[in-house]
């Protein structure tokens, strides 16, 4: 038999189970008659050797059993032979016993005061976290079944310390409650224990739950008690409350002793209240109770973070009159209190005063001097007292070295500061968050981020978790030198860490994001933002009307500048910028300059930039008188164009094959001291193979070295393309290989135009050539194999083509709408319409969006069969997608229609055409002499008064129009008639001639033309389009 309680408390470690409702006291009669054998055994001493040599190990023993044992026995057998036997049987079960049988053997061992195995037993229990409810339940129900045992509450005591001595406060909690509901209510010493330790681990809320069931069980409070609750009152800064409980604490027959003096006096001086405070501790001579050092210690602290050290120096001087004999803690307060105050010399005083009394001063004191001495300036005299500590024994903490640190950082001395961070090393002190955060602001500042995350990684590394200073320091430097995704990375790890950023911090992630285009991370970022009550200011708006506009997402941007008009906050030129180049890029030059005439309501003046991205806008889209317009503009300014400027009309020039004015400009820059770059010779070079002139482009490319430019991909791609589309495929080829020896690798663009040049002459081996190097090196991108197709169909080789858009797949690149376009067209040019339907149907299944051009391939090729059905049924397709039909859509709609004898229909069309300003005058006239073929235009009078009487009303445009085309094409005579309808409908003002109307149309005709930006930039931009 086991004889040592501490094996027994060993091997009981998961020795239990929870009870089932049916197990308690349901044994079987056969459990019940093992029981009561057992009982019979246990009562002899070889109680152990009687039971192995018997059946009942191997046949009869369960849990139950077990159970039922301890039951029958808890007052006739000895506790320490029951848990003996409680051990055996688990050994002999090979199973666990159940929580019951663990409740029972408990309250029998509290019973006969052995609480040492009680202890034991239900540590390891603690240990195997069977969950608090199980184990309160269980014990609950067997204090209810256990009426003769004394002091069943005691297991409970001792349940609550186990619990709270492991740090389990919220289990303790529970087991309190579970207790004082089931009218077992703890003693005095565990509840005040219990308070102790929740306030501790600051779980007030607990604390006070486990006070108010306290007073409402009817315990009586003692000293003990009202301290913790003075001092939770003291701890959330209700210091009032705390003063109401110790003046009551006498009417309820409990006196305050000094500890809880000292806990009020503590609270007022922590909310400033000094005075208060000092006229408490005058109040505690009447109470019969004498301040001791830590009361006065308390005080001389609270006076001087209050800043009135002078008079905590009295206070000092008065401990010192008392006997009490001001100690170590007294002293460096009142150190430290002169040395924030920077006064220097009474500090150094106390110090000398501390030394006379025998007291050494420590680290704590030491680091308040050189705090000080750091904090106005006079590092090299804190180095001087952190050498005279060290030389009596007192070694330098790392708070020492922070504060020296810092105050090197702050003079911009890097050099010592890395010293002194070497010399911690040696001494093995530990770099705090604070010691770091000075480190990697300090490399930040100086601009060595590489460093600073270096050491950042180390913090982390070392277990140290960085603060929100510390990243927001990171971040910055990674935006400032636009490492974005280190930014962002930073962000994540706080977020992580549970560190979470403020505004400037926000601003600094997301103007990053919204410059690497990382919209929706940045939106994130908004959100989360607002999520924490942080408001989006300049900045943050500003940054998002930037990065959409640089995505050409106007109406988004849009969104975000309304955004800002509404909170109040006033864009700023850069906003504006912003948004003119988003309209400029998306070809909105209307809105551009309705955006710019904004900018100079608000009175802001546009800068060189501003002037810039107009006239990058205007050339891009074409509008070269526009640009040149705004360039005088930009010089009447007084400011001076840039190399960005002129490239950007000399582009657009090229590119409109008015080669004259792009090299006049290109002289000019000379004269004005502004260098091209390659860009600009890569416009021109370009333009000049544009406008058919290999040669000169050849020339220029040749004498670009001379200007001290060296050529680039784009350069090469740009005069290959040239030679490719002169069909000169040899010496695009020349180029392409002399590429490398120039240090210039080719790129797709370069493949891509060779590859098409090669299509373009048939070349199509060679095409297939280029295309599978172009696999290899990963340049083959939807581009090249659009490319590819178009080429083999221009040769007739339409299974190719297919071929090759199935090959596509296998490359995991999808084909596109340019892609279908390409094949539907050449399959429509054929005659397989079958064909091209199946590629259209295709094309829609991929949830590709058709083209104008699409749908024009297939209405060319229904119009040449002459289904016309299938034309009408196209076109009702292309209205219900959305898409607006161009001019050459709605010729072929007219001509279908009229070729079928709907006039009506036609006659529609062409007034939508001309609503739109779509319909220029040499497919009017056609239209006009297709219906008047037979001389007479009785047809088209009929027309008009048809729908004039369906109440169709045509544009005045579509009136003026029409009349011009009749009068051209010879019908001037029979004009009235046409006249007279205008009128009767209300068409056209009754005072309106013929010759008036042509004359509206020649005028709306040249006015298309007719521009002046400077006057009315918005407007004239409005009309030409």
């Amino acid at each position: 038999m086991l004889s040592s309680s501490s094996q027994i408390i060993k091997k009981t470690r998961k020795c239990w189970i929870p009870l089932k409702s049916n197990y308690f006291f349901h044994s079987t009669r056969e459990n019940e008659s093992t029981a009561e054998e057992i009982s019979k055994i246990l009562k002899h001493n070889n109680w152990q050797f009687i039971l192995e040599s018997s059946t009942v190990p191997q046949e009869k023993l369960n849990p139950d059993v077990v159970q039922s044992v301890l039951q029958r026995n808890q007052l006739e057998i000895h506790p320490k032979r029951l848990l003996d036997f409680f051990h055996w049987s688990n050994q002999q079960m090979g199973t666990y016993q159940n929580l019951n049988s663990f409740a029972f053997i408990l309250l029998i061992l509290c019973n006969s005061n052995l609480f040492s195995l009680a202890n034991g037993l239900l540590g390891k229990m603690i240990e195997t976290r069977i969950p608090v409810s199980s184990i309160l339940s269980s014990l609950l129900e067997c204090c209810k079944e256990c009426d003769g045992l004394k002091s069943r509450s005691v297991v409970f005591e001792l349940l609550i310390d186990a619990y709270r001595k492991k740090g389990f406060l919220n289990e303790a909690f529970s087991v309190f409650l579970g207790a004082k509901d089931g009218n077992f209510m703890p003693n005095l010493l565990c509840c005040n224990s219990l308070l102790k330790d929740l306030m501790k681990g600051n779980k007030m809320e607990l604390f006070w739950r486990v006070y108010k069931g306290m007073v409402e069980s009817g315990v009586d409070l003692d000293v003990y008690t009202y301290t913790s609750v003075i001092n939770a009152y003291c701890k959330v800064g209700n210091v009032g409350e705390a003063q109401r409980i110790l003046c009551g604490m006498g009417e309820k027959g409990c006196s305050p002793n000094l500890v809880t003096y000292n806990v009020v006096i503590r609270g007022l001086c922590g909310k400033g209240a000094v005075d208060e405070a000092l006229q408490l501790k005058r109040s505690m001579a009447v109470k019969g109770l004498i301040p001791d050092r830590y009361t006065y210690s308390i005080l001389i602290d609270g006076f001087c973070k209050q800043k009135r050290s002078r008079e905590a120096n009295l206070i000092l001087e008065e401990m010192d009159e008392i006997g009490l004999g001001p100690d170590q803690t007294a002293y460096t307060a009142l150190i430290d209190g002169f040395m924030k105050e920077g006064n220097i010399d009474d500090a150094f005083k106390v110090k000398e005063a501390m030394i006379a009394h025998g007291i050494k001063l420590n680290v704590v004191a030491y680091n308040a001097i050189i705090n000080g001495l750091c904090k106005i300036g006079q590092v090299e005299k804190a180095v001087k007292v952190m050498n005279e500590m060290t030389a009596i024994g007192i070694a330098p903490e790392t708070q020492t070295y922070n504060y020296l640190i810092e105050a090197y950082i702050q003079q911009g001395n890097l050099e010592k500061a890395c010293e002194l961070l070497a010399e911690m090393k040696e001494r093995n002190l530990e770099l705090s968050v604070y010691t770091f955060g000075v480190i990697i602001n300090g490399l930040c500042r100086s601009g060595d981020y590489h460093r600073a995350k270096l050491v950042l990684d180390r913090m982390v590394t070392g277990g140290i978790k960085p603060n929100a200073i510390i990243y927001s320091n990171m971040i910055k430097g990674y935006v400032q030198n636009s490492k974005f995704e280190e930014a962002t990375n930073v962000l994540k790890e706080m977020w992580q860490k549970g560190i979470f950023p403020d505004l400037f911090c926000y601003n600094s992630v997301i103007i990053g994001l919204c410059k690497a285009k990382r919209m929706e991370e940045a939106r994130t970022c908004l959100v989360e933002m607002g999520n924490r009550g942080l408001k989006p200011n300049a900045y943050t708006l500003g940054a998002f009307i930037s990065g959409y506009s640089d995505r050409g997402e106007m109406q988004v941007a849009e969104k975000y500048f309304r955004e800002m008009l509404d909170r109040g906050i006033a864009p700023n030129l850069v906003n504006y910028t912003s948004m003119i180049n988003g309209y400029c890029q998306e070809g909105d030059i209307n809105q551009a300059f309705s955006t710019f005439n904004g900018l100079l309501g608000r009175g802001i003046l546009p800068d060189l930039q501003l002037y810039s991205v107009l006239i990058n806008g205007l050339s891009k889209n074409g509008k070269m008188t526009e640009a040149t317009n705004v360039l005088s503009e930009l010089y009447e300014k007084g400011l001076l164009s840039d190399v960005f400027t002129y490239t950007s009309l000399i582009s657009g020039f090229c590119k409109l094959g008015d080669m004259e004015k792009a090299f006049q400009l290109h002289d000019e820059m000379g004269l004005k001291g502004v260098s091209p770059n390659i860009v600009t010779y890569n416009a021109l070079i370009g333009g000049l193979c544009k406008s058919g002139d290999i040669e000169g482009s050849r020339k220029l490319f040749d004498g670009i070295s001379a200007k001290g430019l060296d050529p680039n991909c784009v350069t090469y791609a740009t005069i290959i393309d040239g030679y490719c589309k002169m069909g000169n495929l040899a010496e695009a080829f020349n180029l392409f290989n002399e590429m490398p020896a120039r240090g210039v690798q080719p790129d797709s663009f370069v493949y891509n135009a060779l590859a098409n040049g090669c299509c373009k002459e048939g070349e199509t081996e060679k095409a297939l050539l280029l295309f599978h190097e172009m696999i290899q090196k990963g340049f083959a991108s939807i581009v090249t194999f659009n490319t590819l197709i178009d080429g083999f169909c221009k040769c007739g080789k339409l299974t190719e083509a297919i071929d090759l858009l199935k090959d596509m797949g296998d490359k995991k690149i999808m084909p596109n709408h340019i892609t279908f376009t390409i094949l539907i067209d050449y399959h429509c040019k054929v005659g397989l319409l079958k064909e091209a339907e199946e590629l259209f149907i295709e094309m829609l299944n991929r949830n590709l969006q058709p083209t104008n051009v699409t749908y024009t391939s297939l209405l060319h090729g229904y119009n040449k069969v002459g289904d016309r059905v299938k034309m009408f049924s196209a076109f009702e397709n292309l209205l219900e997608g959305s898409i607006e039909p161009d001019e050459l859509i709605y010729k072929m709609m007219i001509d279908a229609h009229f070729k079928e004898g709907n006039l009506e229909k036609a006659f529609k069309l062409w007034d939508k055409l001309l609503d739109k300003g779509l319909l220029n005058g040499m497919i009017t006239e056609t239209l006009i002499e297709g219906w008047s073929g037979n001389g007479e235009i009785s047809e088209v009078t009929e027309l008009l008064d048809k729908m004039g009487k369906q109440g169709y009303i045509p544009c005045l445009s579509m009136c003026s129009t029409l009349v011009h085309g009749l009068n051209k094409a010879g019908y001037s005579g029979k004009l009235d008639r046409i006249l007279e309808t205008m009128t009767r409908f209300g068409w056209i003002p009754k005072s309106m001639s013929s010759n008036d109307l042509i004359s509206l149309y020649q005028t709306s005709t040249n006015s298309e033309n007719v521009s002046d930006i400077s006057k009315e930039p918005a407007l004239e931009v409005a009309c030409q389009v």
